[in-house]
């Protein structure tokens, strides 16, 4: 394959641009945590409200939401979830609510979790939940501030 000069000139500058774009686009952080493509590890996400611990989904009561899959228990879960998602998601798109305090992301396990004034977050385990509960009103405040900024970081 021979190049005339100016497709050479042209795909040299285009390259590197190209490139930029896809490094941006590999660096981008998914909006929500989902190993796998499943949201919180396969766990219903409502159960935390209605039932008070985390309670596994199953694929048979599942919905895709902002990128991710999302299993329930029960079909009247994700009815509630789909009725209103943003009361059952977890905060800060499942991502440990301690690290987003702290300006960057981290899995999460949905062993380790709180409910704050009617807002499910998650923890990437329970000795960091411990440090989170120690002062949510702060770490809630820091990581409102640093969210969505620590997805580009």
């Amino acid at each position: 394959m021979s190049l005339s000069r100016r497709q050479f000139m042209t795909l040299s500058v285009s390259l590197p641009m190209v490139s930029m774009v896809a490094t941006q686009a590999i660096a981008q952080t998914p909006a929500i945590y989902a190993e796998g493509g499943i949201a919180i590890d396969g766990t219903d996400p409502v159960a935390y409200f209605t039932d008070g611990e985390p309670v596994a989904g199953s694929p048979d009561h599942q919905v895709m939401w902002q990128g991710a899959t999302w299993q329930f228990s029960s079909a009247a879960n994700r009815g509630a979830f789909e009725a209103d998602p943003y009361a059952y998601a977890p905060q800060y798109g499942g991502y440990c609510a301690y690290a987003v305090s702290q300006g960057y992301t981290a899995s999460t396990t949905p062993a380790a979790w709180s409910i704050v004034d009617g807002k499910l977050y998650l923890n990437y385990s329970r000795r960091i939940r411990r440090k989170w509960e120690r002062d949510p009103a702060g770490y809630i405040a820091a990581g409102d501030a640093n969210w969505p900024k620590v997805l580009s970081a």
